[in-house]
């Protein structure tokens, strides 16, 4: 007994002396730290100084209950409080590529970037150039400045997101030529949507010899410019014709031509759309 009452002695002094808080008493950090400790958690005792009655107290449970003693040694052993307020470190966010991200290289530009100790290229500003919106003879509705802006806004943000360097917003351009070609197959009279559907060398229903220039396709219900910048994006073939990853040229020259034209014939209905685009000049 003489032994146990020695050993709390000794763990209890360092609370003797002082004017602070109790084992007892409810917790609070120090006006110098930066995360509250819970009203529960025990002070440690490095570096604390507490009163007297403390240790009387801590002495006399001792003494009444003797195999209390190693696991009251154990517990004044862990630093509870600073352990609680130590930062958690942030979760590494888990990086899952679509297939069209991987099949583009993404991860590899963001981590050439991360090793030159530069960051993906953002966000450009401005408007493109305009659309006329005209309508063809057979009552299908052209491409607007809606259209064109649209896709433009799309298909920069696609860029941005996977580590490309954007087309200055000027340099989208509304191409009359591909227009003349999106008109022939929408005013193809067939009901057969897919009707002329294509690119050079598909026939139309009537044998109407086509006009106008190709360019990659996309088109169905419900299609904005924004909508078939990302249907090109996700396929392999117009990825790698219109948005080009592996282009590592300036971007100020270079020209992206679009067209988009809305219904059709005989019975498309407005919803329906049409559009096409090239890199180059228009």
């Amino acid at each position: 007994m003489g032994t146990v009452f020695g050993a709390v002695l000794a763990l209890g002094l360092p609370f003797v002396g002082g004017g602070g808080p109790s084992i007892g008493a409810p917790a609070y950090a120090d006006e110098s730290e930066v995360l509250p400790v819970a009203a529960t958690t025990p002070l440690a005792t490095t570096g604390r100084v507490g009163d007297t009655a403390a240790a009387v107290a801590a002495v006399t449970f001792a003494t009444e209950n003797p195999l209390a003693a190693p696991e009251m040694a154990r517990n004044l052993k862990v630093d509870t409080e600073h352990l609680a307020q130590k930062p958690v470190p942030k979760p590494v966010p888990v990086v899952v590529e679509t297939p069209a991200a991987k099949r583009s290289g993404t991860a590899a530009r963001q981590a050439a970037r991360a090793a030159a100790g530069q960051s993906c290229p953002g966000s450009v500003g401005g408007s493109v150039s305009g659309a006329p919106g005209i309508t063809s003879a057979g009552g299908v509705g052209g491409t607007t400045t809606s259209d064109l802006q649209s896709f433009a806004a799309t298909y920069n943000s696609i860029r941005v997101a996977n580590c490309l360097e954007p087309v200055p917003m000027a340099n989208f351009r509304y191409d009359s030529c591909m227009e003349q070609r999106l008109f022939w197959i929408a005013e193809d009279p067939s009901p057969d949507v897919n009707s002329a559907w294509g690119h050079n060398g598909t026939p139309r229903s009537d044998g109407a010899p086509a006009v106008g220039c190709d360019g990659n396709l996309a088109g169905g219900s419900g299609n904005t410019g924004a909508t078939v910048a990302q249907k090109w994006w996700n396929s392999a073939s117009h990825q790698k014709s219109l948005y080009r990853p592996t282009y590592s040229g300036s971007m100020s020259g270079v020209v992206i031509c679009f067209a988009m034209v809305h219904g059709g014939l005989p019975n498309d209905g407005a919803g329906f759309a049409r559009a096409a685009a090239r890199w180059g000049g228009c």
